[in-house]
């Protein structure tokens, strides 16, 4: 109960100062963003929180417009993209992606806007990744074991290969997190995520 507490506060504290830090920051992104291609500066998704709670999860935008209708017609003309869509949601070398949003996806900064989430107390920045509706038959019976806790910024999947891992372990290491989570076991998420973003090659972001 009082990890809980801790972490909702902390949470709140941190999210607060680094958005008010980062404002300088994520207006020369939106430039960036808007300079290189049409469209709205942030990615906004329904995905599952804790409780099987849906909330708008915020992204600084990545791809070109109309991306979903092209992943479509990209699927349908590419079973084997299909496959390794199916197998982890994401498309090495995704034809929808910017320029500028390959290095926002490599660096991780495409996250950032979710510290908006964390403040509005929708997200915590250590947790499962939250996931869109149709991810949920993939966790099975252990979904709401996974989701009883709020998802994060980052987590054991992020900083243990990312996209390099299947889905299935992608799923056994939230359900680790949400029966062990802890003070301790996040501090070292959090260690393991700065390496990341410091030495982020071959680390699975694409």
């Amino acid at each position: 109960m009082y990890y809980k507490i801790f972490k909702s506060f902390c949470d709140f504290v941190f999210s607060l100062l680094s958005i008010i830090f980062l404002i300088p920051f994520f207006l020369i992104i939106a430039l960036i963003i808007k300079m290189e291609s049409k469209g709205a500066i942030f990615y906004i998704q329904k995905r599952i929180g804790k409780n099987n709670k849906t909330f708008s999860c915020y992204k600084f935008r990545t791809m070109n417009q109309n991306a979903k209708y092209h992943l479509k017609k990209i699927l349908i003309k590419n079973p084997n993209l299909k496959n390794e869509f199916a197998k982890t949601r994401k498309i090495i070398n995704d034809p929808r992606i910017t320029n500028n949003g390959k290095f926002l996806r490599f660096s991780g900064l495409d996250e950032l806007p979710q510290l908006i989430n964390v403040l509005k107390g929708e997200m915590s920045f250590i947790g499962p990744r939250p996931i869109v509706k149709s991810e949920i038959k993939k966790y099975g019976n252990d979904f709401e074991k996974a989701f009883s806790i709020k998802p994060g910024i980052s987590g054991l999947w992020q900083v243990s290969g990312r996209n390099n891992l299947s889905y299935e372990k992608r799923v056994e290491l939230d359900i680790f997190y949400s029966k062990n989570a802890s003070f301790i076991l996040d501090i070292k998420i959090f260690i393991k995520t700065l390496i990341v973003i410091i030495f982020p090659f071959g680390k699975g972001a694409f």
